[in-house]
């Protein structure tokens, strides 16, 4: 297995492997490592370490150095170019009237390329802005359109709960989110209860999941038969991170609170209410009524097929 080290080029960003190329590295170390850029800066999050062959995506690129005295100069001239390019994009997006919000601006290490950010509704034609900039900055201009949730990532803020938002702070990927998630933690189905800043599903929805629907299995569901340590009765809710269940006592209609551990479900457990033998039971009806409409109708069409030959025969 290849000796790797992990790097990355921004603060919250996924690490790519290099070859440290026998170099002695150490975290939060900066270092020059060669891309399919051309050689770009970034920080060491995984010190030295052998990794499988097929965690390695395409060729291993190599670290060149660690960070010297003149490539931290050169990232500072390479910040204030990304701020002149995007106060000259500012500009000129009002110019053009463009439907388009610009968000940050980020130069490639050698200072040959300016990449752009900007969120917008709907597709912007942005050619005229792109050449009109080059030739101001005497540089390639690269417009990159995000979503929403990068849009958030990338200018920060707080979230409901207090705290900088986990995008801007630690979340260097962005898993799927979706609203089983909240239908497991027993959350309102209100979209608006459980967004964030970005308008999408809140990302820490996904921290406890596996977390809830593991202990749901512990439990007993809505609606089953249980026999408690106060008699026998109906689970009418449930606190998932406690491991407990409201019953509602059959004898005196009482709701009381049980540990999980304390509850046997009855094997006669099926709800009354929810006429699942009847519907059953209609849907043979159903069946044993469709059935002889079908055997008839086949009889129907063997005694027609039976008249049509007879009366060929007879024109023969």
């Amino acid at each position: 297995m290849p000796i790797c080290v992990g790097i990355a080029f921004k603060r919250v960003s996924r690490s790519y492997w290099f070859d440290p190329a026998g170099l002695d590295l150490e975290e939060q170390d900066r270092v020059v490592v060669e891309t399919t850029r051309g050689a770009e800066l970034g920080i060491v999050k995984i010190t030295s370490r052998e990794i499988p062959e097929y965690e390695i995506q395409g060729a291993l690129q190599k670290v060149l150095r660690i960070a010297e005295a003149r490539d931290m100069i050169q990232e500072r001239r390479n910040r204030e170019k990304a701020k002149q390019a995007l106060d000259i994009c500012l500009e000129r997006v009002k110019h053009y009237e463009l439907p388009m919000k610009l968000l940050q601006s980020e130069n490639n290490f050698e200072g040959s390329q300016v990449t752009v950010y900007f969120s917008a509704e709907t597709r912007v034609d942005f050619r005229d802005l792109v050449r009109d900039v080059a030739s101001q900055l005497h540089c390639k201009l690269q417009l990159h359109q995000v979503g929403a949730r990068d849009q958030a990532k990338l200018i920060g803020g707080v979230g409901p709960c207090g705290l900088t938002l986990c995008c801007s702070t630690f979340l260097s990927d962005f898993a799927p989110i979706s609203m089983k998630m909240a239908k497991d933690q027993s959350l309102f189905l209100n979209p608006v209860k459980f967004s964030g800043v970005c308008g999408k599903l809140m990302c820490c929805l996904r921290y406890e999941h596996e977390t809830y629907v593991e202990t749901k299995k512990k439990l007993p569901q809505i609606g089953e038969m249980v026999m408690s340590p106060k008699g026998q009765g109906r689970v009418v809710d449930l606190n998932i991170l406690k491991e407990t269940a409201l019953v509602q006592l059959e004898e005196s209609m009482v709701e009381l609170e049980f540990p999980a551990i304390e509850l046997r479900v009855e094997k006669t457990s099926k709800c009354t209410d929810c006429r699942g033998c009847s519907v059953t039971q209609l849907a043979e009806d159903e069946d044993e009524a469709v059935r002889p409409n079908a055997e008839t109708r086949a009889g129907a069409l063997e005694v027609a097929a039976g008249r049509m030959q007879q009366a060929v025969e007879e024109e023969d």
